[in-house]
């Protein structure tokens, strides 16, 4: 029988488990809540789920690992540390913690665990499956809740020293910029975030007079697709909201460019799906920051991967290559 692998995509509202043939097929899939305050009850719905998805494909193959992307994950020691956007990763001071999630997912199932940033994982997942096939030296940027980012460099992820390196989202943008949940201040992902954009939002109709759409919605509720909603209908400060965006984006991707010169930077996640109101003004604020020799060279392109597959695949494909890319 064919050898299959689970792939697991940790997010700070839900968590994503997938079957996972060798050439990139899903089997099936199940979602799990990941709002538990308990690690041990997570990780029992957690083990539940994936023995339930080996049970539903035992038919088609034997599971032989599992591949899991997850915010602030170290695949050197197979640990979440201090991930302040999951409920269940933290101590019982209601701190971020430190947690052994490989080592206690491999007792509850008998398989081996891989384990690897979640924005990795996309970028694995790109790389192997998507657009990226075939590019061996591109930046992965998510651009979905939070920002997150996986560097590839002659075909093998950038994983520094201590498993950390590639934190784009948390690079400075602004000097004493918005507060982000990090604890530091001015990071791109207090801007080009759904969160970020909703962010600017609410600066806009505060310091900008002009009538909007966004003016009938409580500003603390709005959203980037209620934005991105405006927007379409054609609204002024909506679409000024995403230009915004754009050019703090790009500027920041003008500053990747210099440290790897990549081939490509790959976007993914929901925020992409508002491209058109950001991708042009984006693009020229890259090349306004960038020295000439890689003005117009950088290749922009987007996931072609659905959402809830790409880290998916990625986090499987550890279970296959987990030295490789």
């Amino acid at each position: 029988m064919q050898r299959l692998a689970i792939g697991i995509d940790i997010g700070g509202q839900s968590s994503k488990c997938g079957v996972v043939t060798q050439d990139g097929t899903i089997l099936c899939q199940s979602v799990v809540t990941s709002l538990i305050d308990s690690f041990d009850e997570y990780l029992e719905l957690l083990a539940g789920t994936v023995k339930e998805l080996i049970r539903k494909t035992a038919d088609r193959g034997v599971a032989v690992g599992i591949g899991i992307g997850a915010p602030n994950a170290n695949r050197l020691d197979g640990t979440i540390r201090y991930a302040p956007n999951l409920r269940w990763a933290r101590g019982a001071d209601g701190k971020p913690g430190v947690i052994y999630l490989a080592d206690r997912l491999k007792e509850a199932t008998g398989l081996h665990v891989r384990i690897t940033n979640d924005a990795n994982a996309a970028a694995r997942g790109e790389h192997t499956y998507g657009t990226a096939k075939g590019i061996n030296d591109f930046i992965m940027l998510t651009l979905g809740t939070g920002v997150g980012s996986g560097i590839i460099s002659h075909g093998r992820l950038v994983y520094g020293h201590d498993g950390f390196a590639g934190e784009l989202g948390h690079v400075c943008v602004e000097q004493n910029g918005r507060q982000c949940n990090c604890g530091l201040k001015g990071c791109l992902e207090t801007y080009a975030s759904a969160m970020g954009v909703a962010r600017t939002a609410r600066e806009f109709l505060e310091k900008d007079s002009r009538e909007s759409l966004l003016r009938k919605l409580d500003p603390e509720k709005i959203s980037s697709k209620d934005i991105y909603d405006a927007a379409v209908q054609g609204d002024a400060m909506a679409k000024d909201i995403f230009v915004f965006t754009g050019r703090i984006l790009g500027r920041a991707m003008g500053d990747f460019v210099k440290f790897s010169s990549p081939q490509a930077i790959v976007l993914f996640g929901g925020l992409t799906k508002s491209r058109e109101f950001f991708h042009d003004e984006m693009v020229q604020a890259m090349n306004d920051n960038l020295m000439q020799v890689w003005k117009g060279q950088i290749q922009i392109l987007y996931s072609s991967l659905k959402e809830s597959d790409a880290a998916i695949l990625g986090a499987s494909s550890m279970v296959w290559s987990p030295d490789e890319v």
